[in-house]
């Protein structure tokens, strides 16, 4: 096999990688369908093209002119989406889990399990590798030890800190009341809340872990990478708690030491 074939091959693999990846980016969001209006627009002055179609012609490539033009600020998030991602899969990412071990996880476990059975809306944010600063700075500075008493009276009715999410960085408590950006996918359940389409929305943007307890019904929630795992008892949330955080961990082990 000749260099020219096995490049002219690598260059088709590397093409092909690239448009599956944006594509998995995009899906569920509203830029699938803005693609979709792009894909018509195309075919149409394909064919306008072929049948000498001169003023749908002449419209089509001032219209597409203008589209290509305002396409970075249509898909702004997605874009950024995008970049975030790629940036988490490099190779040179800091640990951020030292701090992390079995008392915070239980503490966590623990403060969900009593909130869930009581129906005490919750939203507790975990950061990992991507900070979430723009967000802290939107709530009601902590920089508190993690512990149930604590978890547990901050989403208390009473308490001027209950409504918005709780973000935990580092092992520390660092702020609650914080604001989050809502999902816009249209494949959310409409029946879910905004502290649910909140947490797809922060898994979303960033590689963070989302905890949802329904006010409601007192249902548990996950959202990682932007999928939201529902009905979870006590003994699975801890299992998965401790399942991501060990999977965390062996990665920055294997990053750090290969």
């Amino acid at each position: 096999m000749s260099w020219k074939i096995i490049t002219s091959l690598l260059d088709i693999f590397i093409i092909t990688f690239i448009i599956y990846y944006l594509l998995n980016i995009i899906s569920g969001t509203r830029a699938v369908q803005l693609i979709k209006g792009l894909g018509l627009i195309f075919l149409v002055a394909l064919f306008s093209q072929l049948l000498e179609l001169n003023t749908v012609n002449w419209f089509l490539d001032s219209f597409l002119t203008i589209i290509m033009v305002a396409l970075p600020i249509v898909f702004q998030p997605e874009l950024r989406r995008a970049l975030e991602q790629i940036g988490r899969g490099g190779f040179l990412k800091e640990q951020f889990w030292q701090n992390w071990g079995p008392k915070e996880i239980n503490e966590i476990v623990l403060a969900i399990a009593e909130m869930s059975e009581q129906k005490i809306g919750a939203l507790i944010v975990v950061s990992r590798r991507v900070g979430l600063k723009n967000y802290i700075e939107t709530g009601i500075q902590l920089e508190a030890k993690i512990s149930k008493q604590l978890l547990y009276s901050i989403f208390q009715h009473e308490s001027p800190l209950h409504d918005g999410a709780l973000i935990i960085e580092n092992a520390k408590i660092k702020a609650a009341s914080c604001f989050l950006n809502l999902s816009t996918r249209s494949d959310i359940n409409p029946r879910l809340g905004t502290r649910h389409r909140a947490a797809i929305g922060i898994t979303e943007d960033s590689d963070a872990l989302a905890l949802v307890v329904s006010e409601e019904t007192g249902v548990i929630s996950v959202a990682e990478e932007g999928q939201l795992s529902r009905h979870l008892d006590k003994s699975e949330l801890r299992e998965k708690l401790s399942h991501i955080f060990a999977r965390s961990k062996e990665k920055s082990f294997m990053r750090r030491h290969f």
